[in-house]
């Protein structure tokens, strides 16, 4: 696996895990986030207080299926599985800018996320 893409593993793991620290220290300071359907985010600041407002201590595990690395943009398909009172399943595909090619940090994230359980 790519260096980039191992970046996204470990990125996607910390979003499961809701470990804000080690996804902000991954992207720029002007990150561009959107979700479609629902928003955009613009700025690390905004990137942070979303993902702080997600992380609700509920249990949850990533299981990536694909990883594609190209250039600067990239790709990751898989599911985060939260358990609380009953298993919710989520499916996502994120697409990904880096910065550059040297100690890459993501510049843009498209997510599509759908609950299939």
């Amino acid at each position: 696996m790519t260096e980039k893409g191992k970046i996204l593993v470990k990125f996607n793991e910390a979003f499961a895990s809701g470990d804000v620290t080690y996804i902000a220290d991954q992207v720029t300071d002007d990150i561009e986030w959107t979700i479609m359907g629902d928003k955009t985010l613009t700025g690390k600041a905004a990137f942070i207080d979303a993902l702080e407002k997600m992380t609700d201590g509920t249990p949850a595990k990533s299981e990536i299926e694909q990883v594609i690395t190209h250039g600067k943009e990239a790709a990751v398909r898989g599911a985060i599985i939260m358990e609380s009172d009953k298993v919710r399943r989520f499916a996502f595909c994120d697409t990904y800018v880096f910065s550059g090619f040297k100690n890459p940090k993501i510049k843009q994230m498209v997510s599509f996320v759908q609950e299939v359980s």
